[in-house]
């Protein structure tokens, strides 16, 4: 597999407001590494994604119920999804669905859409490595920044600081 193919494990950190636009973003991170991959996305998807997080269940079924009611009626599951390109700003994702008899079915997708169902179905989310590449931030995790910042108190010497 090229390292373009290659895919990365994620995990979903959470729904965020990302200011000033107002606009809802999905937060992945790699689940053994510091990058994390922003992902903005409708107010209804986000919505969407924050209830089910929340374990907020609605009186009647969602967009996202609706479809995977039909698929378990059809005996497909939701293996995996993949945020698997970015082109133009625009991130593309796809559902790997099984069938009964094992074939794997993938489905065109948005980002915000097919997370909405893998936070459901409770299923892996990957990213291309190109995409973490490409639109990936590489955080430092905040423990990681207390530790150095706690190293260097303990450390530091007045003759450290040029007084003069």
């Amino acid at each position: 597999m090229n390292q373009k193919n290659k895919l990365v494990e994620m995990s979903l950190e959470g729904v965020r407001i990302e200011l000033p636009s107002q606009r809802p973003i999905i937060l992945l991170k790699e689940r053994e590494g510091c990058i994390y991959l922003p992902i903005w996305v409708g107010t209804f998807e986000a919505s969407a994604i924050a209830l089910e997080l929340s374990n907020i269940k609605t009186p009647r079924p969602m967009t996202h119920d609706l479809i995977i009611n039909i698929l378990k009626n059809l005996n497909i599951k939701v293996d995996t999804i993949e945020v698997n390109d970015i082109r133009d700003n625009t991130f593309y994702a796809v559902l790997n669905l099984k069938s009964l008899n094992r074939k794997v079915i993938r489905v065109d997708s948005r980002p915000s859409d097919a997370i909405a169902i893998a936070v459901r179905e409770k299923c892996k989310i990957f990213s291309a490595h190109h995409v973490l590449t490409q639109a990936g931030i590489k955080i430092q995790s905040i423990d990681e920044e207390v530790e150095k910042f706690k190293d260097f108190l303990d450390n530091v010497k007045p003759e450290d600081f040029d007084l003069k």
